[in-house]
């Protein structure tokens, strides 16, 4: 684990992370005069919510924007052994890729670049693996666009010569998305205007140049906004001045033409209460009709409008719901066009800002109606009043009052000529002094010149302890679901006093089967082991009855070794010069047939048997004699003999059950120092329980790793219900390791066999 945690470290691509620190500025005017411009709606006196300026800063359209100028769609790097590393900052060549379809490219476009010279360069892609000759400035075909590769000004290729480079052209939106996802965000704390803005790269001055880039774009776009607003505002401004423009020209030629037709320079006003009151109703109705001319031409713009444009700000309305609506409604303009720069009308959100401006209008339309109407009211109540005036006056002279009327028309014109001239002015006035929306308080920097990712530390800590954790956990797993025998030591435990004769090693599948005579190796050391003890038994119990030599062997289930066992200690009992006889008593699933091969018996026997006959037979056939069915065999320097199965039955337990088997056991004890008889396994079937009667010791196989713990009981259960008699155990295929007790001496006195020099 530590090597792969070597590896992965050393191959790894590394990260680095960026920060930029900035402030959102709200927008209260530039000079406490201008405060008094508020009425324009172009300074809003609220301030914007950060998380919503967030959202702003991090927008599809904002990262577009960076990707294209800093060309960040093409990479360039130097193709490594195993990994490649990105050029960036001042790059070799000029890229230029002009794609098939001018919207936007669909796929990844990669080819392999190999400059050869100042002038040339090699090119294949994974697609078209020959290498082609170009030279820099050629036009290549791909089936993605046309690609031309130039020098770039003030840099040398010869660093890079007969180096592979790889070039990847990807998509502009996809690589936008790709950063839009990577920049995170945080907030100092709820009440904070201040914006940590961070970005993980591999190459550090890209993060840096990204930060930064972002930060610019999205200041550049919001005074963008504001610029938009304020041209808007005096374009409305201009075309109402060129209107009343000449509604006051024709006021001014009409007091002219008045006075120069009919020859009037001064004349004495009424009397000083009337001209008063008639004075201060005067102002009143101006002012109403300035108001109603404002309200009248707001609507009629609005009532033109086609889609949805900038409406300008309210020009000296009181009502404060249409200054407020109309402040939204610009906003929502503004945000539907910048939308609509990366996307089409169908969009949800475009829908849903459609649907708020369509509200907004009609809210708006429903406002400036009711405003209209009211300043009609009003003017015509004050209009009833300059007539009652007026008819108190009745007796000033005809021209003092036609005069007096073309003057008053025409300073209500002239006043709000003027009050557009001075808006005009402040618009401009306001769009110069705007700040960006947002204030840069640490320009992008480097975290640490180390890499944020991989952290190494964590890494080699964490593969220490899988490495460790993983086969601690695989060890206890195994030793806590394992309910197996492995030696004597563990079979011991559940024995509960029952003697166990010894351990038997496993051996190779290319060691021999049956041991020698003089034979010292590990398995004929154990077998002799276990001959010591079990004539220690034997012995024990033949001080009161003697010829105490049938021995069976048996085991729980199959292919525990016991047929193995069977042969080997025969051989093992017959190189001390005793009589053995082995006996194939497993009738359902024979052996002694392929261990030992009938056809070969030893050399001085005079016996002449039928080759085909055995133990079945004797059974069966009362005329077959035991000397008829016993082969003598010399196997390895030892002569034992040998009863074979027989010929396979049909009913094995009915033959067994058959009295022949106790004269045969009877009979065969007179002649015999010990007789082994191989039986069936005794938890599948009952053969070994019907002859069990027979056996002065039964020796209990079990195989390590095979046999369970459970089934220990089964022979011990048999004992104690008195169904089988002197039970001894022996384990077999015991692991080297694992010979003896715990493991730690084994048969480790054996024939040793020295080495060549060459494999020492």
């Amino acid at each position: 684990m530590m090597g792969i945690a070597f590896v992965y470290l050393r191959y790894s691509i590394p990260k680095y992370q960026a920060n930029a620190i900035i402030q959102v500025v709200e927008e209260k005017g530039t000079t406490s005069q201008l405060n008094l411009f508020s009425d324009l709606g172009i300074l809003p006196g609220a301030s914007k919510k950060v998380n919503d300026e967030i959202e702003f800063l991090r927008s599809r359209s904002n990262f577009i924007q960076v990707v294209q100028n800093l060309e960040l769609d093409r990479k360039l790097f130097e193709v490594g052994k195993v990994k490649n590393t990105e050029i960036y900052g001042i790059m070799p060549l000029n890229i230029n890729f002009i794609p098939v379809d001018s919207l936007a490219i669909t796929e990844i476009f990669s080819c392999y670049i190999e400059p050869i010279s100042e002038t040339t360069f090699r090119y294949w892609t994974n697609k078209e693996p020959s290498e082609k000759t170009f030279t820099y400035g050629d036009n290549i075909d791909t089936p993605q666009g046309t690609l031309v590769l130039l020098p770039a000004e003030g840099t040398t290729l010869k660093g890079f010569t007969n180096k592979k480079l790889l070039l990847e052209i990807l998509s502009v939106e996809e690589t936008a998305l790709a950063y839009q996802a990577a920049l995170k965000t945080a907030i100092l704390d709820k009440f904070s205007s201040i914006i940590t803005l961070s970005l993980q790269d591999p190459v550090p001055q890209k993060a840096i140049d990204i930060l930064n880039e972002l930060i610019m774009v999205y200041n550049f776009n919001g005074k963008n906004d504001k610029k938009i607003i304020a041209d808007k505002t005096a374009e409305f401004i201009d075309e109402r001045i060129a209107n009343i423009y000449n509604d006051l020209s024709q006021a001014d030629q009409s007091a002219e033409d008045f006075k120069s037709g009919r020859g009037l320079t001064d004349i004495q006003s009424q009397s000083n209460i009337n001209l008063n009151v008639s004075a201060a109703n005067q102002k009143e109705l101006q002012n109403s009709r300035i108001q109603l001319e404002i309200a009248q031409s707001v609507s009629d713009v609005l009532e033109q409008q086609q889609g949805y444009d900038i409406l300008p700000p309210n020009l000296g309305l009181t009502d404060p719901t249409i200054m407020g609506t109309t402040e939204r409604y610009n906003q929502l303009v503004l945000q539907r066009e910048r939308l609509l720069k990366s996307s089409n009308e169908k969009n949800p959100v475009i829908v849903n800002i459609d649907e708020q401006l369509q509200s907004l209008s009609s809210g708006l339309k429903s406002s400036l109606n009711n405003t209209i109407r009211n300043l009609n009211l009003k003017v015509d109540n004050l209009s009833a009043q300059m007539a009652t005036l007026n008819s108190k006056i009745y007796s000033t002279p005809r021209n003092e009052r036609a005069l007096r009327e073309i003057t008053r028309k025409q300073q209500t014109v002239e006043g709000l000529y003027l009050y557009l001239l001075q808006k005009r002015e402040e618009a401009q006035i306001t769009y110069a002094s705007a700040s960006p929306n947002s204030k840069v308080v640490d320009a992008a920097f480097l975290v640490s010149r180390f890499p944020i990712s991989p952290k190494k530390k964590i890494i080699v800590l964490a593969f220490l302890l899988i490495g460790l954790l993983v086969p601690a956990t695989a060890i206890y797993g195994t030793q806590l679901i394992d309910d197996k025998i492995h030696n004597a030591q563990s079979l011991e435990e559940l024995a509960m006093g029952v003697p166990i004769l010894g351990e038997m090693p496993k051996i190779q599948r290319k060691a021999k089967t049956l041991v020698g005579k003089n034979d010292r190796s590990m398995l004929s050391e154990a077998l002799r082991v276990i001959r010591t003890n079990l004539d220690y038994l034997l012995r024990q119990q033949q001080t009161d009855t003697p010829n105490r030599n049938v021995i069976y062997i048996t085991s729980s289930i199959p292919e525990e070794g016991k047929t193995f066992f069977a042969s080997n200690l025969a051989i093992i009992l017959a190189a001390t010069g005793k009589k053995t006889l082995l006996v194939g008593a497993d009738i359902r699933n024979p052996k002694f047939e392929v261990i030992f091969d009938r056809s070969k018996r030893h050399k001085k026997s005079r016996k002449v048997t039928h080759a085909d006959k055995g133990l079945t037979d004797f059974l069966r056939d009362s005329s077959v004699n035991i000397a008829d069915i016993v082969v003598q065999r010399d196997i390895n320097e030892s002569v034992i003999d040998i009863l074979y199965t027989g010929k396979a039955l049909q009913n094995p337990t009915e033959t067994l059950m058959n009295s022949r088997f106790g004269d045969l056991i009877a009979e065969a004890s007179e002649n015999y120092d010990y007789i082994l008889v191989d039986t069936a396994p005794m938890m599948p079937v009952s053969d070994t329980l019907l002859i069990s009667d027979f056996a002065d010791m039964v020796v209990y196989v079990t195989r390590a790793g095979k046999t369970s713990v459970k089934t220990i009981d089964f022979p011990l259960k048999l004992q104690k219900e008195g169904k089988i008699n002197n039970l001894a155990f022996i384990v077999n295929g015991v692991n080297i390791d694992k010979l003896g007790y715990g493991g730690q001496y084994g048969y480790g006195y054996v024939q040793k066999h020295q080495k060549p020099w060459w494999k020492l």
